[in-house]
């Protein structure tokens, strides 16, 4: 008979947020799949447990080329856990390829549910968690960047995103210019940690908080759109929709922004058009 994949939760701070299998299943384990084994070592002497099983490393630089043995390991008949350096494998860590594997050869994949850095940073936000999205880390270079968030522009759901700490700034200003500076955000750094941290505000306020650079692990989750009806992206649309605006008592700069925002355009984009 075939094994079974288990994809363990790990704390996303305090070692004794792990969950009461996590012990159990590592200490159990034929095989553990570890992101990083040395973290895997301190996890395991933080739990007070011995490891019986092989241990094996699995991260973004091997998981495509190691999947092929843990799949055969698993047909084998192994109990195999997964486990990243914190939080769920497979949000935005390793395991998605080795539970495709899994699924496709019938293998049963269950989960040792735990600590979530999306779920906690969506709790402690203080903002709506009936609808939400998770977006994952954005693209590192500024064009990409701009048009993955103006894409999401019009979107309703409150947004959770990763972030690097040294990208915080930038990706802060990117989500600003895109949704506009008013836009309620928050950013969580080092959630459950000694140093943790919450910071509430408009996005504009966030971006001048991280212009002192930001340190630790980041979360940050922004409000979804009020809904206000989408705008066509040609020139014709644009300029429209920034004078009826205009009319109704807003300054350019503040229609710019909304219609930016609407058709979900950089503003930039939407001030070329109006002052061409």
């Amino acid at each position: 008979m075939a094994g079974v994949l288990v994809l363990a939760g790990t704390p996303i701070g305090q070692a004794g947020d792990a969950p009461p299998r996590l012990a159990a299943e590592l200490s159990g384990a034929d095989v553990v799949a570890a992101e990083d084994t040395r973290r895997l070592k301190r996890l395991c002497t933080d739990l007070d447990i011995t490891l019986s099983g092989r241990v094996v490393s699995y991260f973004e630089g091997n998981e495509q080329a190691r999947t092929p043995a843990l799949l055969e390991a698993l047909l084998a008949g192994d109990r195999v856990v997964l486990v990243t350096d914190a939080g769920m494998p497979s949000v935005s860590d390793p395991g998605y390829r080795l539970v495709a594997a899994a699924v496709e050869h019938d293998v049963r994949v269950t989960a040792v549910p735990g600590p979530s850095a999306v779920l906690t940073a969506l709790a402690v936000s203080g903002l709506p968690v009936d609808r939400f999205c998770f977006e994952g880390f954005l693209p590192r270079k500024a064009g990409e960047r701009g048009r993955r968030l103006a894409a999401l522009a019009a979107e309703e759901r409150t947004m959770v995103f990763f972030e690097a700490p040294h990208r915080t700034e930038a990706a802060l200003a990117a989500m600003a210019d895109a949704f506009g500076d008013d836009r309620p955000a928050a950013v969580c750094r080092e959630l459950t940690k000694t140093h943790e941290e919450v910071r509430r505000g408009p996005l504009g306020d966030l971006v001048g908080w991280a212009a002192d650079g930001v340190r630790g692990e980041v979360t940050v989750v922004v409000e979804g759109s009020s809904g206000a009806p989408a705008v066509a992206g040609d020139p014709g649309s644009l300029r429209a929709a920034v004078a009826d605006l205009e009319a109704a008592g807003s300054t350019r700069k503040e229609a710019i922004a909304e219609v930016a925002k609407r058709a979900g355009l950089p503003k930039r984009e939407v001030y070329d058009v109006v002052h061409r």
